[in-house]
C-alpha cells in the first residue's frame, strides 16, 4: 500500500490508479465545488492523469506533494491531502485538504491536517506551513485554527480566488 504516515484512523499514503474514480467523485461533490471549483477534475480520465503527476512528484520527492487519504479500518479513499511550495520562498510551504462530503463532521480533516503539519517539518524541514482559505469557507478556517494554524494576513488578487473576495490566510511554525 506505501503508507506514508498515519493517524488514528487514517492512512495517508501515494495515490493509486485505481483512486482515480474516487478522487474525481470526491472532487465534484457540491462543497468542493463551491470551495475549489479551479481543482476539481472534469472526469476521470482527468483525476488519472494528476493521479501520475503526484505519484511521480512523491517518487521524486519533489514538491508539489499530494497524497491520498484512506481510512484505516475500511480502506475507504475519503480525501486527499498535500502541500507545494510557495512561490519564490522554498523554506515556506501551502498546505490543503480535501475530505469528500459523506466524510466530514467526524473530524478526519483535524486530524489529518495535524498529521500533514508534522510530516513537513518531519520530512522537508519546512517550518512555516501556510493554509489559505476561500473567504467564506468558515469550516476550513475552524480545522486550521483548531490545528494551531493562526491567521495572518487576508490576500486579495491572488490567481487561485476563485471569486475575487480574497483569501484568508494563516500560519503555523515549528
Amino acid at each position: 500500500m506505501e503508507t506514508i504516515f498515519e493517524t488514528k484512523r487514517l492512512a495517508v499514503r501515494k495515490f493509486r490508479e485505481k483512486d482515480a474514480r474516487p478522487l474525481y467523485e470526491n472532487h465534484m461533490d457540491e462543497e468542493v465545488r463551491t470551495w475549489f471549483p479551479n481543482e476539481c477534475y472534469a472526469d476521470e480520465a482527468e483525476a488519472l492523469d494528476a493521479i501520475r503527476f503526484y505519484t511521480d512528484c512523491v517518487d521524486n520527492g519533489h514538491l508539489p506533494f499530494v497524497l491520498a487519504v484512506e481510512l484505516k479500518e475500511t480502506g475507504e479513499l475519503i480525501g486527499d491531502t498535500g502541500i507545494s511550495e510557495v512561490d519564490g520562498h522554498p523554506e515556506e510551504t501551502e498546505i490543503g485538504y480535501c475530505v469528500g462530503e459523506k466524510y466530514r463532521g467526524k473530524g478526519y480533516a483535524s486530524e489529518l491536517l495535524e498529521a500533514i503539519s508534522g510530516f513537513v517539518v518531519s520530512r522537508f524541514g519546512i517550518r512555516k506551513i501556510y493554509g489559505r482559505v476561500v473567504h467564506g469557507n468558515g469550516a476550513s478556517a475552524r480545522v486550521l485554527e483548531k490545528s494551531g494554524y493562526r491567521f495572518v494576513k487576508e490576500e486579495f488578487g491572488a490567481e487561485d480566488d476563485p471569486y475575487g473576495n480574497g483569501m484568508l490566510v494563516y500560519l503555523k511554525e515549528s
